[in-house]
């Protein structure tokens, strides 16, 4: 807590014509931090702040320090510590037989920008928000256990530099998980661990691209993976998708070569339909055929409500395929882990260039989920997770369908954790940004994923980690809006 202290101080008279004991009364604008323990810090803190800030003009006469200490109530020692400190910082001086004085050459104070330019808002979590999760009680009580006890037991291993690719226990887990549930075989040591999709994608485009270089992204297709693209100095070229997923023939006639493809062919971001065989068998033949890379992102294929998982890509043809995935959807956002699984020609020089951005990741974490994957605690927690957000699913597309009143045309998937709900053709452009507004939910547009390609416009609702209650709610309030504004369009 911060307490302004207005410090009256008997000071010498700055001005040459004066008598050596005229004084002069000043107030010294300063603030002692009390969250800060340690006495003297707080009151170094304070005239190094003021001095700083301008506050103090360089060549002010100082309080002595007695009288400082007398005003502010401390000890003088604590004030000629702080100003023992302030001299070696170059802040203040000290003149001889005349007293302590602030520098006359400092910086030129900061300009304070307005407040506005500061302002960074967190996401907001209002119904049908994407990518959240519910970790329930008893998950976050093992993995806070089993971080504890990789702490507790570490030995110099875990306490040193790390291995640049993570954990070999949880890279270990991960190549299991992924034979068993996604047909990809991969050793352990060409397992990655990240922190994130968006991080391990940049590493990618920062080891085998060049700023310039084309890359191939489904249009629709995901804002934040195009983001990156963009960020990283990529040309971004986009792709057209039906409902087998990217149109490899339409990327294959536009002009320039693409070096790599960016796809989600499990479940595509944000239609949701899954690539057929016969567009998978045409990716990759581009692939090899252009010497280019596709990098897969299987972002949610855990949550699959009818049959069992989708082999991935990378199963099918690993040499030309860079797999990414996470742990985003199955715990939580806030654990920052997510994998790449590099074909072996590529492993030394992604991990070479993951060494000169971080060099390694955080140790403790990464065993701690590998012995959550290992004693079964998280394929028990996923099989629950799948139950609870199936149910919100149905909950929404039952309820925005019947409030809508067949105004809205509702994709029910059948794997992962949003749906797609389509306006009417022939709305004016802006019909579903003034629908998202009057349900006050927070939503992507299909618009807003778009590139170049225009369609019929909707909405992407997310239904995991929301309450059940609440997402109802929200599915009534939009359908409600849905079929307000449409009703009021003229035929």
């Amino acid at each position: 807590m911060e307490r302004l202290v207005g410090a009256r101080s008997t000071l010498r008279s700055s001005v040459a014509t004066s008598s050596p004991r005229q004084r002069r009364v000043l107030d010294l604008p300063i603030r002692l931090d009390r969250s800060i323990r340690n006495q003297g810090q707080q009151v170094h803190a304070a005239l190094r702040s003021a001095i700083i800030d301008g506050l103090l003009e360089p060549g002010m006469n100082l309080p002595s320090s007695r009288g400082l200490a007398e005003q502010i109530g401390v000890r003088r020692n604590t004030v000629v510590a702080a100003y023992e400190r302030l001299l070696s910082d170059g802040l203040i001086e000290a003149r001889h037989g005349a007293g302590t004085y602030v520098a006359t050459e400092l910086p030129t104070p900061p300009v304070t920008p307005p407040a506005a330019a500061h302002k960074i808002e967190a996401p907001r979590r209002k119904a049908f928000a994407l990518g959240l999760t519910h970790a329930d009680a008893e998950l976050l009580r093992r993995l806070a256990s089993n971080v504890r006890r990789r702490i507790v037991t570490a030995g110099p291993d875990e306490l040193g530099y790390g291995d640049p690719r993570g954990s070999e226990h949880l890279r270990t887990q991960i190549a299991q998980h992924l034979a068993a549930n996604r047909g990809v075989r991969c050793e352990a040591g060409c397992v990655l661990i990240v922190n994130g999709t968006q991080h391990g994608l940049r590493l990618c485009l920062d080891a085998l691209l060049s700023p310039g270089d084309a890359v191939w992204l489904e249009d629709p297709g995901y804002y934040a993976a195009r983001n990156t693209l963009e960020a990283a100095g990529m040309r971004v070229m986009p792709v057209p998708v039906d409902d087998e997923g990217i149109i490899v023939a339409a990327g294959q006639g536009l002009k320039g070569s693409a070096k790599a493809a960016y796809v989600t062919p499990s479940h595509q971001f944000p239609t949701g339909v899954a690539m057929s065989m016969t567009r998978r068998v045409a990716l990759l033949d581009w692939a090899r055929s252009s010497n280019a890379w596709v990098i897969e992102d299987d972002y949610d294929s855990e949550f699959r409500y009818a049959g069992p998982p989708l082999t991935a890509l990378a199963g099918i043809g690993r040499e030309r395929v860079i797999y990414i995935g996470t742990f985003t959807k199955v715990l939580f956002a806030g654990l920052r882990l997510a994998y790449l699984v590099l074909p072996p020609t590529l492993l030394e020089q992604v991990v070479a260039t993951r060494a000169a951005h971080d060099r390694f990741p955080a140790r403790f974490m990464q065993d701690a989920v590998a012995d959550l994957m290992a004693g079964g605690t998280l394929a028990a927690h996923t099989r629950r997770m799948r139950r609870r957000y199936r149910e919100a699913r149905d909950v929404v597309a039952t309820t925005l369908q019947k409030a809508a009143g067949g105004a809205l045309r509702i994709a029910v998937p059948k794997q992962g954790l949003h749906l797609i709900a389509l306006l009417p053709a022939g709305l004016p452009n802006e019909a579903a940004m003034t629908i998202r507004k009057a349900a006050d939910i927070e939503t992507k547009l299909l618009s807003e994923t778009r590139i170049g390609q225009r369609g019929a416009d909707g909405f992407i609702l997310g239904f995991s980690g929301h309450d059940i209650a609440e997402l109802s709610a929200a599915a009534r309030r939009l359908g409600q809006a849905v079929r307000g504004y449409v009703t009021t369009q003229p035929q």
